[in-house]
């Protein structure tokens, strides 16, 4: 019967505890992060719908608010999928951390966005650094889904 190949990659233990303990460590810590996020998720939604109703006027300050809040719980639910990953395939992926990058970027768009229409009487400074703000953080999204799509096309190349 032939021998079974090898793996190409073999791990060398080189510290004082054998590498099965420390993956084993890392793995419960990661899944004790994942269980905080998720309760950190679930804690920020029950907030979130409490805040949309008791922001007065609810329209528009109560839905901008609601809509800042549901895609904070969407970064969180997607860092919860990038550790949750961690534990099918052993790595970060650079992906999701640039798809976070991108909701977190347009998150802050919307806000600053929502901002300039809602006060009024702002200094001439104030509206400047704002403006300035919407472009860098579009500057910012544009660059992230380029990084997104350099990265796809990376992997079906392979």
């Amino acid at each position: 019967m032939p021998k079974k190949e090898e793996h190409e990659y073999t791990r060398v233990e080189k510290s004082i505890l054998p590498l099965k303990y420390v993956d084993l460590i890392e793995d419960v810590f990661h899944g004790i992060l994942a269980v905080s996020l998720l309760g950190i998720g679930i804690g920020a939604f029950y907030y979130s719908i409490e805040r949309i109703f008791t922001t007065a006027p609810f329209f528009p300050n109560g839905m901008i608010q609601g809509i800042n809040d549901i895609l904070f719980i969407v970064i969180i639910l997607e860092i919860l999928r990038t550790v949750i990953s961690r534990f099918t395939d052993g790595v970060y992926q650079l992906d999701k951390f640039l798809i976070i990058g991108v909701i977190a970027a347009v998150r802050h768009i919307l806000t600053v966005g929502a901002s300039l229409t809602l006060q009024t009487g702002k200094s001439d400074t104030a509206f400047e650094r704002a403006v300035i703000e919407l472009g860098l953080n579009a500057l910012i999204v544009i660059a992230l889904v380029f990084a997104i799509f350099m990265s796809k096309s990376a992997h079906r190349n392979r």
